[in-house]
C-alpha cells in the first residue's frame, strides 16, 4: 500500500497514516466496516466511515483512505477514524477519567450507585443518573471523578454536572474542572 501512494504521490493526513497500537489484553474483531474492541475495562464498537479501510497487522491497527486521490475530505476522514478508533482501543485498556470540584460553603456530592446528589446551593437536592458505561465516584465531599471507555460520553457526563452551577465569575464558586483556570472578576467599587 505505502508503494501505491508513493508512486502516484497521494498525501495522506498526518495523523491517518500512523499505526494504532494494540495492548496487550485487548481482543479486535473487524468485520468489514465493524470493528469490535474489547478490554480489562469493559467493550466498544465503531462503524467506520465507507471511505476509510481498516486492517489489522500484528499487533497494530492500520487506516488508510481507500479512494486513493488527494482530495481533502478523504485525508480528514480517515484521520478522524484514526483518532476516534485510538480513542476506543485507549478507552477499553486504561479508560478515561474526568475529575470536576465544589467549590463554595455547603457545596457537596455523593454518589450512591449510578446515582449523584449534588447539594450546591439551591432550595432543593440536585439528582444526576449516571447514563450505563460511566461510573462517579466522590472520594471527597467536594470532588467528583467520572470514569468510563468512551472519551465522548465520559466529557459529556462531566459537562452535565457542571452545568447545574459553572463556577461564578466573582468568588469561583460552582462546580469545575480540576484543571480548570476561573479568572476572577474584580467587585464594583463605590
Amino acid at each position: 500500500m505505502a508503494a501505491v501512494l508513493q508512486e502516484k504521490k497521494i498525501r495522506v493526513s498526518r495523523v491517518g497514516k500512523q499505526p494504532i497500537p494494540i495492548p496487550v489484553g485487548v481482543n479486535v474483531t473487524i468485520n468489514d466496516q465493524q470493528v469490535a474492541l474489547k478490554g480489562k475495562n469493559g467493550s466498544a464498537e465503531i462503524r467506520i466511515h465507507p471511505w476509510v479501510s481498516i486492517q489489522q497487522e500484528g499487533n497494530e491497527l492500520k487506516v488508510a483512505p481507500k479512494v486513493l486521490t488527494n482530495d481533502a475530505k478523504y485525508r480528514a476522514m480517515t484521520g478522524t477514524m484514526r483518532a476516534l478508533l485510538n480513542n476506543l482501543v485507549i478507552g477499553v485498556s486504561r479508560g478515561f477519567e474526568r475529575k470536576l470540584q465544589l467549590v463554595g460553603v455547603g457545596y457537596r456530592a455523593q454518589a450512591q450507585g449510578n446515582l449523584l446528589n449534588l447539594a450546591l446551593g439551591f432550595s432543593h437536592p440536585v439528582e444526576f443518573k449516571a447514563p450505563e458505561g460511566i461510573t462517579i465516584q466522590t472520594p471527597a465531599p467536594t470532588e467528583i471523578i467520572v470514569r468510563g471507555v468512551d472519551k465522548q460520553q465520559v466529557g459529556e457526563v462531566a459537562a452535565q454536572i457542571r452545568a447545574y452551577r459553572p463556577p461564578e465569575p466573582y468568588k469561583g464558586k460552582g462546580v469545575r474542572y480540576a484543571d480548570e483556570t476561573i479568572i476572577l472578576k474584580e467587585a464594583k467599587k463605590k
